[in-house]
């Protein structure tokens, strides 16, 4: 399938391939939320810690006497359920990651590209290099392309000016070919490949060549 190429000043500069193993799938809501599932779990820190009652620094000496106080009956004041007790079930650092096989991890990918050609959300540019960053002139040429909300794969790498230019921008992203990802695909309205980051993307899910072939 072809894509009309553009440069960042609008201008149609020719078309290019899609190819239909990567961007011409039906996409499947189920697996998609599977990755994204995924994906979201395993950037968690699990860092959160609360001390429980064993681990409070207060005194485990009993309240008071068991009986003829007429209030109810109560060992030590670390319990739950006092000002200052430790807490009960209490969060401990923990991994949330979970698995998922690298075959869903990639059709999920393809098929939220998929999903963008089929929106009609997917625009091919030249390259994404500036002259200099400058934000206000980032922010006109990406006004004649008629984007506001998008996430840009620059390629192998991002030109600096256009990610100092960029990172001024609400609502754009720019992130490496290797940074490219379900979640960040579907969190911005319009995605933006550069024909270095097609290239890469074609590269990614080439067949791999067994061992002595």
């Amino acid at each position: 399938m072809k894509i009309a190429v553009k440069t960042l000043d609008a201008t149609e500069t020719g078309a290019t391939d899609l190819p239909e193993t990567i961007f011409g799938l039906t996409p499947r809501a189920d697996i998609i939320q599977r990755v994204v599932v995924w994906q979201l779990a395993k950037r968690r820190a699990g860092t959160q810690s609360a001390k429980t009652r064993s681990e409070v620094n207060r005194t485990h000496k009993k309240m008071f006497r068991q009986k003829g106080t007429g209030s109810a009956r109560h060992h030590s004041a670390n319990a739950p359920i006092f000002r200052g007790g430790g807490v009960a079930h209490a969060p401990k650092p923990r991994s949330y990651e979970s698995g998922l096989q690298k075959k869903v991890r990639a059709l999920g990918l393809k098929m939220a590209l998929s999903a963008k050609l089929a929106a009609q959300k997917l625009l091919v540019l030249e390259d994404v290099h500036l002259s200099a960053p400058k934000t206000k002139l980032l922010k006109t040429q990406l006004e004649k392309l008629g984007i506001a909300n998008a996430l840009v794969i620059a390629g192998p790498a991002v030109d600096t000016n256009f990610g100092l230019a960029a990172r001024n921008i609400p609502n754009l992203d720019v992130l490496p070919s290797a940074g490219l990802n379900v979640y960040d695909v579907l969190r911005r309205d319009v995605l933006v490949l550069t024909r270095a980051a097609l290239t890469d993307i074609e590269a990614r899910f080439a067949p791999k060549q067994k061992a002595g072939a």
